[in-house]
């Protein structure tokens, strides 16, 4: 298939394309999807292969022996992050969202703080405030359109009842690839305040030329001890319906804490998941992620260039992922009048910046995982919707 083929998803039980008018009010025979994080593209046809087999075979039971999933995943962590995984330390979740959720049930008690770089996935503060936990959020720095850390304020912030922190990495929805030394700063942080680290690499996959993903537990081997790795191949193949990640954690104490809130709540994955994430992680699957990412690189440039050619409108450089992030402070106007433009004026549903945290409050999150030519008539109906600024 070719990543230009515009495939019709509304009807289909698509939540990104037809819950855009019950959420956002962008009618659906119209508007453009722009808002939660998945492609319109299909699967690698390795995947669909694997979807195929189960389907001729005709038995959809409980999935038995996963010694070639758990195989896979170690491969391509291998062989695109260099990093080795013990296949013991690999819990499967209904997701990572699940996963997080787990963690924070498994390390963390009622009342406690957890410590956010913000703005962020806007889930990871939900899943914390509806477990009675405490968000604590740290702001990154907008240096110049580029987020930052500040791990002084941080370490200024802190009060002793912290005690889990959720790193995303890549960062969901600045794109910045965080330097070596950055990621050396968060665990210098996590030990200084004796946080447990909770990384959620699930857009590691999803990096662009010029920018290098540099996995956590590669960073620092004394962290072992507090790190929690989530990874899924999910976000990177558009299978996010599989509902299958990973909660990868090699230290034994942290393993059995985590594992015993697993057999508590009697969680065992999904079948189909497995299939496909054993399908995904191969050398087929590698060299369509490569020819992905390509694509992506160049929507982004498509995009940002005619996003920033409209006065007081400004989208972050992406090192990863493909969501933009749009900076509309510089317009002078109110989140409910830039906010009215997009929906009502351009019809088109994307993510309002306010509930990933503070420093969101004059940003929009812009999906660009779809055909080129869906970006281009984005841009031009946001020209014609802002052309008053121009």
């Amino acid at each position: 298939m070719s990543f230009d083929d515009i495939i019709e998803r509304r009807n289909t039980h698509c939540a990104k394309w037809d819950m855009m008018e019950p959420l956002y009010g962008v009618p659906r025979d119209e508007g453009i999807a722009m808002w939660v994080a998945d492609m319109d593209f299909r699967p690698a046809d390795c995947i669909q292969d694997a979807l195929k087999n189960m389907l001729d075979h005709g038995f959809y039971g409980y999935f038995g022996d996963d010694a070639a999933y758990k195989s896979s995943i170690q491969w391509w962590m291998k062989n695109r992050h260099g990093w080795d995984v013990d296949a013991d330390a690999i819990f499967t979740t209904h997701g990572l969202v699940n996963g997080t959720a787990l963690c924070v049930e498994a390390f963390t008690d009622v009342g406690d703080g957890v410590v956010l770089f913000t703005p962020v996935y806007y889930v990871f503060a939900k899943v914390i405030k509806a477990a009675g936990r405490k968000v604590v959020e740290c702001p990154l720095v907008n240096n110049d359109g580029r987020y930052e850390m500040d791990f002084a304020a941080y370490d200024a912030q802190m009060t002793g009842s912290e005690k889990l922190l959720v790193l995303c990495s890549p960062h969901n929805p600045g794109g910045r690839v965080w330097t070596t030394d950055e990621l050396q700063g968060v665990a210098d942080f996590a030990k200084r305040h004796d946080l447990i680290l909770v990384s959620d690499e699930i857009h590691n996959d999803l990096v662009f030329e010029g920018a290098k993903h540099t996995v956590m537990s590669l960073v620092d081997p004394s962290i072992a001890d507090r790190l929690v790795m989530l990874t899924a191949a999910t976000k990177t193949f558009n299978i996010a319906g599989a509902h299958t990640g990973n909660v990868i954690i090699h230290d034994e104490a942290l393993h059995a804490k985590f594992g015993a809130v697993m057999a508590a709540l009697g969680l065992s994955p999904n079948s189909f998941g497995l299939f496909m994430t054993t399908a995904a992680y191969s050398p087929e699957g590698a060299k369509w992620v490569d020819e992905l990412n390509v694509y992506l690189a160049e929507n982004c440039r498509v995009f940002d260039e005619g996003i920033n050619a409209i006065p007081g409108l400004k989208s972050m450089p992406l090192e990863a992922t493909y969501l933009a992030w749009v900076d509309f402070s510089d317009t002078g106007m109110s989140q409910a009048e830039y906010a009215a433009r997009i929906e009502k004026t351009a019809k088109i549903a994307v993510n309002h910046g306010a509930p990933f945290g503070s420093g969101g409050e004059n940003f929009m999150r812009f999906n660009l995982a779809t055909p080129r030519a869906v970006v281009e008539e984005a841009v031009g109906r946001l020209q014609e919707a802002f052309s008053d600024l121009q």
